[in-house]
């Protein structure tokens, strides 16, 4: 993600690191703060790595999405989280040149990455729901795993790209105690399309479907009710209502996901129309950050399954023989 993918060199001529406004009290509250949301963003994020990668019974297509979202998600909390939250907290670049350069690097594919694979989550999904028997027969865990490395692969290719030929090698400190991204016109519209309006159009076509679908499903299980044995009502209904939930859940995924994404998008598409102030920029962009520690939060507030894990690694029961085969999804 680009802080300043919008021409700011002309407010640079006069900066000069400010005096902290705060008190030692409000200084010393916003790092912990700060620690306390990157601990809980790498910690949340390391359970739901370990546990779709332990539990055989969690090797699913989905899962496998939602390990690379987590992947993602951690990679966030340890490498540019830290980064933003001391660049805010200090009101100055304090890293020097170099470390300005690999921070965007690494910001901007790991924004590209999640934006991503949440994409792909709204394609399974819709996969799924659409056409559940070619989605039994023909997804599989080894092909969502190759198309989750191809799509890592052309994440980085496409950074790579973009900062070899955005006009002049533009990363630099312009300006002392600045960290400036200054993009051309032509890779602000490409970045601009890549990285937002195709993504969000994907997500919002595939949802809308999806949720059509869903309630289509809730057609058929009333009829169900009115035309089959109990037993067999029971197993078909079970199963609608199970992708259906499942549907939902990651509905919110996706939901909390733009909650934290557009308004920095709304933000920067408005940069002729406002003045752009590089804090409130970082800000919205720190409230990107936040979805990489909200994710896990949702895991646990609505998979019983990965509740269980979570209790599971916390108790140690992982190490003992054969606990990929327990049942957590029972």
């Amino acid at each position: 993600m680009n802080l300043t993918e919008f021409n700011q060199s002309e407010r640079c001529d006069h900066f000069s690191c400010p005096e902290r406004s705060v008190s030692p009290a409000v200084y010393i509250l916003l790092y912990v703060c700060s620690v306390v949301v990157v601990l809980l963003t790498l910690c949340g994020n390391m359970l739901v790595i370990i546990s779709v990668l332990h539990f055989k019974q969690l090797h699913t297509p989905t899962n496998m999405l939602l390990l690379s979202l987590a992947v993602s998600d951690f990679l966030v909390g340890a490498f540019v989280m830290p980064t933003m939250f001391i660049w805010t907290i200090e009101s100055c670049w304090i890293f020097g040149r170099d470390f300005c350069i690999s921070f965007w690097f690494s910001d901007g594919f790991l924004t590209i990455i999640s934006i991503y694979n949440v994409t792909l989550i709204a394609v399974d999904r819709y996969l799924s729901l659409s056409n559940p028997f070619l989605y039994m027969n023909r997804v599989s865990v080894r092909i969502t795993a190759i198309v989750i490395l191809v799509d890592w692969y052309l994440v980085v290719a496409y950074n790579l790209t973009f900062i070899y030929f955005n006009g002049n090698f533009t990363i630099s400190v312009m300006c002392p105690g600045e960290c400036l991204f200054i993009v051309n016109e032509i890779w602000a519209v490409i970045d601009l399309v890549v990285l937002f309006i195709f993504p969000l159009s994907v997500i919002i076509t595939l949802y809308t479907r999806v949720f059509v679908i869903a309630k289509k499903h809730v057609t058929a299980i009333r009829e169900l009710n009115n035309h089959t044995r109990p037993k067999t009502q029971k197993i078909t209904s079970h199963s609608m209502k199970s992708e259906r939930k499942a549907a939902k859940v990651l509905g919110i995924l996706v939901s909390v996901f733009l909650v934290c994404l557009l308004p920095y998008f709304i933000y920067s598409l408005l940069g002729d129309v406002i003045e752009i102030q590089t804090e409130t920029i970082q800000k919205l962009v720190i409230m990107f950050y936040f979805n990489s520690t909200i994710n896990p939060v949702i895991y646990a507030l609505f998979y019983p399954w990965f509740r269980r894990c979570v209790k599971l690694i916390i108790t140690l029961q992982i190490f003992q023989t054969n606990s990929a085969l327990i049942n957590v999804l029972s």
